[in-house]
């Protein structure tokens, strides 16, 4: 049934039904003939006339209305939103949340329902802005402090004279914070903006300044995970070389070797060769280390740039092992 025909078969409306149409009135959403029915009872309905002025108002005044969620809220949101996902499809008990709370109690009437409807788009807006992306090595401390700080995405990052750094973050406009690396927050922006996976400038100038405190786990964590998985060749080059002082880690030697065996880039596999072969002293001298051997030599298995064969080569006489594995 056309949603016209709720006026009856003589098309005059009764207040219930006008009022049901007014939302779709104040955004021009009704046919000409829905829109007529509305008009001919709002010229005989004094009340009806003005519970529209009041909605016309609600309307005009949540055109400058913002949503600033609160932290705890948006972290109980995210933390439901994450045990549905795990849950997978199927039946589960429902649970009334606040959002169902706020529909029930806040806007049981026709009058309201345009102001339910309007904060349900903001805060979804908001919301889809603020998930978090996950990744192995962005842990949840990372993420929830870039959420307690209220941010939605960094879309700048720049080192300033005076030692400090200046951070652009977009919002529903955009604002400047500038601080020290060694201020947590920034460091937990920067963090933010490595993992945005659109602008890899900004990824590249991020890790620039956070490989200066990459005695940092975390952010270690984080460089690790960028030469592994980062799309970008130049990224993973910035990130391989904020990781030179800490060669001889286990978990940055392991990300090394899963790049000389896996990296499409020739430049990444031989910076990978370079660094799984440095000493503790920086320089590359024969630096023993069976795994390290294993690595090159099966390298050199399956290696078809001349450049980077010859390199590996280099690196094994250096290590006095052999370019096969017997």
């Amino acid at each position: 049934m056309n949603q016209s025909d709720d006026a009856g078969a003589n098309g005059k409306m009764d207040c219930e039904q006008a009022r049901m149409y007014f939302a779709l009135l104040l955004y021009g959403e009704l046919s000409f003939d829905e829109e007529e029915q509305v008009d001919a009872h709002l010229d005989t309905c004094a009340e009806c006339r003005a519970a529209l002025e009041r909605q016309r108002s609600l309307h005009a005044a949540l055109d400058d209305f913002a949503v600033d969620p609160p932290a705890p809220l948006l972290r109980e949101c995210r933390a439901e939103l994450v045990a549905a996902l795990r849950h997978g499809p199927g039946p589960r008990p429902v649970k009334l949340g606040w959002w169902d709370r706020f529909i029930g109690y806040a806007a049981p009437g026709p009058i309201l329902r345009p102001v339910a409807a309007a904060a349900l788009v903001v805060i979804g807006f908001a919301g889809a802005r603020l998930m978090p992306n996950v990744a192995p090595y962005f842990g949840g401390n990372i993420v929830a402090g870039a959420n307690q700080a209220g941010f939605e995405r960094v879309s700048d990052v720049e080192p300033q004279s005076d030692g400090s750094v200046r951070i652009v973050v977009d919002q529903t406009q955009q604002k400047t914070i500038t601080g020290s690396l060694d201020d947590q927050r920034i460091r937990t922006l920067l963090l933010d903006a490595v993992r945005d996976p659109n602008n890899a400038g900004l990824r590249a100038d991020s890790v620039d300044l956070l490989m200066r405190r990459a005695q940092s786990a975390e952010i270690r964590g984080a460089l690790i995970y960028l030469v592994v998985h980062d799309q970008n060749d130049g990224v993973r080059l910035k990130a391989m070389e904020g990781l030179r002082p800490f060669v001889s880690e286990p978990d940055v030697r392991g990300a090394l070797s899963s790049a000389l065996l896996t990296d499409a880039n020739p430049g990444v596999r031989t910076q990978a060769i370079d660094l799984l072969i440095q000493s503790p002293g920086g320089d590359s001298s024969a630096n023993i280390d069976r795994a390290t051997i294993g690595t090159l030599q099966q390298l050199m298995s399956q290696e078809k740039v001349p450049s980077v064969r010859q390199r590996c080569e280099k690196a094994l006489e250096l290590m006095n092992a052999s370019a096969e594995i017997y």
